[in-house]
């Protein structure tokens, strides 16, 4: 079976409920090794030899380095080797490359720092206390700049200019005009002032959001080895073993073959740990050295300069006739980019209006430079707040108009044919059986008492959401062992079970025990290249990787059986772990009958396949929330919460559940309680897990789940990906709860006491 231009095509589809192995819930096999303490992280690596290494970061938000003395770091005993960007020797054409995630400027600054944290030099030492002493010698004299925080600020005509040679462009074309405005980008579909003409109600909104960080548990840690001979090995905490290699080997000046990467676990990550900030680092440092080189960054380097995701300023504007069909959505987005281009505007200006099917839409999206660390990905990257500006007139159009939500929602629903407005057709798609469920849950229908006890104010609400997800490539090598065991080697980073559901497809396309499955990710020398663990692509396009090569796998099982039968090839059924002869079905072999005869037989049997697959299925859900608001303190608790999404396939249902709970969980944290606090010198006030509000189990109650399963034909076994749909609602949802309780609407995330205090006391000087 191979992949289409469109995908797998839908005869290839099992049916529900035919599966042996897909859709159970196996115990995880790894589990163990991670709750006693014998998984591998990066930060456990020990080399003989090893040195620590500690970095210095700029204590300002914008500043000119007119020179760095390292003499002093140099001299104190224990110290091997000292680096600044001088020692990478970036050419000025580098220097001004601000692409990507392996930006040069970003990983350390050249000739000026862009944020608080912004690398300045690095030092390699016999130990780490060592290594902090002599980054305290280093002397840096600075020239102190004016800085900018947010975009609309940013934006204005005399802001301080981030960057002297970047100009803008404007629909992909460059207008010559230095600005912090890195691009402008424009989704257009009919004509959306007709559209808010035919309305019988207009509503407008301004939104803020603020920088929100990944929050995962283990901090950024790598070691490198460069040997004398040349080759650099690098184990590192990453989403992607490929492309943390190729990253730092762009960085460092050096083919990409000449880096092997080899897979840690990762202890979190949800797109934080896509760039990469200690690897060139500590290889540059190994290599001046001649010993091996340890980096681990600390809660508050993790926090401070690395990639949180972006603050953003939206408009937004929705019309609707008096029956609840909309006529017309607007959006102007500007996302902080932080220091170097690149927010995930463009992915917010294709979710914002994504779950509706209507036919007037104009968004507008600015992407914008600040003095903040460069913005990176966090689970449905630039969805999340563009979904609560949505949301949130949604819900107060569906109030004006006296119409249920979840009804407003299904009227307008995108389905299978419709046209998004950045001129996607939509596939098969599950929106309308997502909002379905929403409306037959019993948590959406339950009473729900608005007066709590002791003066508190409770309120209900739901939001949607949407996720487009990736194919990319992916790679998996299978080869069966003489007892008849599989070996699979697949080229994606495990993050939350992604290992054992891509075996679990491997296992459901032999016919064989997922018991008998031995999974492992592959280091950068032994797979063929894979893409990160991210964009939601993992179990669906390494997935298909891991079926396809199981299928050559029993191409060439299938030979060997016909070589032991004297038949041809084609002449060989193969069915659920078992291969006979189509003329005498009585000549056959188990899976392992067979195995145990390669060796005589020619060899072991290898199968592999590398697929970059186009059959992407895009995701839907809906999220019901209740809290309980106390007006005199303005603090929310979330009471009840329930997750419906569209799964496509549930290969693992426990691990899809997991993957709904955690994104929520993401979301009530940046709903309520998580932002960056910077003085009035740019500087972050808020950088440790202490001050950093993310949820706890004390914050969050019980969260109920619906999956539905609406079979992506793109993918043999349906599979959609799921695990960044789940934190595109919360805030949405969250935000028209507290209206319901409170009768106001927030237009600031987080929803926090304070702000929440501040529209109450207005709402009530106001006479409201």
């Amino acid at each position: 079976m191979t992949t289409t231009e469109k995908g797998y095509e839908s005869n290839m589809i099992l049916e529900t409920g035919k599966y042996n192995t897909i859709g159970t819930r196996p115990i995880r096999p790894d589990g163990y090794e991670r709750v006693n303490g014998k998984a591998t992280y990066a930060g456990d690596i020990q080399l003989t030899g090893m040195l620590h290494s500690k970095v210095l970061r700029s204590p300002h938000a914008h500043a000119n380095i007119k020179s760095i003395d390292t003499s002093k770091a140099e001299a104190l005993p224990g110290v091997k080797a000292v680096i600044t960007s001088a020692d990478f020797n970036f050419s000025d054409a580098q220097k001004k490359d601000l692409s990507g995630f392996s930006a040069y400027v970003n990983m350390i600054a050249c000739d000026k720092v862009f944020y608080p944290g912004h690398v300045i030099a690095a030092v390699a030492a016999e130990t780490p206390q060592i290594a902090e002493e002599a980054v305290k010698l280093i002397n840096v004299d600075f020239e102190i700049l004016p800085f900018v925080l947010t975009a609309p600020d940013a934006m204005k005509e005399n802001a301080p200019i981030l960057h002297s040679f970047l100009t803008t462009k404007d629909m992909g074309k460059d207008t010559g005009k230095i600005s912090n405005v890195a691009s402008r980008l424009q989704h257009k579909q009919g004509d959306v002032e007709k559209g808010f003409k035919e309305a019988d109600i207009v509503i407008e909104r301004e939104f803020n959001s603020a920088t929100v960080h990944q929050g995962y548990i283990e901090p950024h840690a790598s070691v490198a080895d460069w040997s004398p001979n040349g080759s650099i090995t690098l184990w590192t905490s990453t989403q992607g073993n490929f492309t943390a290699r190729d990253y730092t080997a762009r960085i460092v000046g050096v083919p990409d073959s000449q880096i092997k990467t080899i897979p840690c676990e990762v202890g979190g990550a949800f797109g934080g740990k896509l760039p990469v900030y200690l690897d060139p680092l500590v290889v540059m440092l190994s290599k001046k050295s001649g010993r091996p080189v340890k980096g681990i960054m600390t809660r508050k380097e993790v926090l401070e300069s690395t990639g949180p995701t972006p603050g953003s300023f939206m408009r937004v504007k929705i019309g609707a006739k008096n029956d609840g069909t909309i006529t017309a959505m607007q959006a102007y987005l500007a996302y902080e980019a932080g220091a170097l281009p690149g927010s995930p505007v463009g992915r917010g200006a294709v979710i914002v209006f994504a779950p509706y099917d209507v036919k007037n839409v104009l968004v507008d999206g600015y992407d914008v430079v600040v003095n903040k660390p460069k913005s990176q990905a966090y689970r449905a990257p630039g969805a999340t707040n563009a979904a609560w500006a949505c949301e949130t007139i949604l819900d107060e159009i569906a109030e004006k108009l006296s119409i249920d939500p979840v009804e407003l929602r299904i009227k307008n629903g995108a389905k299978e044919g419709s046209r998004r407005h950045d001129g996607v057709i939509n596939p098969k798609i599950g929106f309308i059986e997502v909002m379905e469920a929403v409306k037959a849950h019993p948590h959406y229908s339950a009473p729900l008492e608005k007066n709590g006890p002791n003066g508190l104010k409770r309120g209900r609400g739901i939001g949607a959401g949407f996720w487009v997800n990736a194919g990319i490539a992916s790679s998996a090598n299978i080869t069966v062992q003489y007892d008849g065991r599989v070996s699979l080697i697949e080229g994606s980073v495990d993050l939350a079970g992604s290992k054992t559901a891509i075996a679990m497809q491997v296992a459901e396309t032999l016919g064989i025990p997922l018991d008998d499955i031995d999974t492992k990710v592959g280091d950068t020398e032994s797979v063929g290249w894979t893409h990160f663990s991210a964009g939601s692509r993992t179990i669906f396009a390494t997935g298909i990787a891991a079926h396809d090569a199981a299928n050559d796998l029993i191409a060439k099982m299938k030979e060997r059986a016909a070589q032991i039968w004297d038949i041809p090839a084609d002449q060989v059924e193969y069915c659920k772990g078992s291969l006979s002869s189509k003329s005498d079905p009585s000549t056959k072999f188990t899976f392992k009958e067979l195995a145990k005869q390669l060796g005589s037989t020619g060899g072991t049997v290898t199968g592999s396949a590398s697929v970059d697959p186009k059959g992407v299925g895009s995701a839907y859900g809906c999220h019901i929330v209740d809290v309980e608001v106390d007006p005199e303190t303005g603090k929310t608790d979330v009471l009840r919460y329930t997750v419906v999404q569209d799964a496509g396939k549930a290969i693992h249902p426990s691990y899809v559940e997991g993957q709904m709970q955690g994104g929520a969980v993401q979301g009530i944290g940046w709903a309520l309680n998580e932002e960056y606090y910077y003085n009035d010198q740019g500087v972050m006030t808020n950088s440790s897990l202490l001050d950093y509000r993310m949820p706890t189990s004390l914050d969050v109650p019980m969260i109920d789940t619906v999956i539905v399963e609406v079979p992506n034909p793109g993918h043999p076994y349906g599979v959609r990906g799921v695990g960044e749909c789940n934190i595109v609602p919360p805030a949405g949802a969250i935000a028209n709860a507290i209206y319901d309780a409170l009768g106001m609407r927030l237009e600031r995330l987080p929803m926090k006491p304070g702000d929440i205090l501040e529209n109450l006391w207005s709402k009530d000087s106001n006479g409201a």
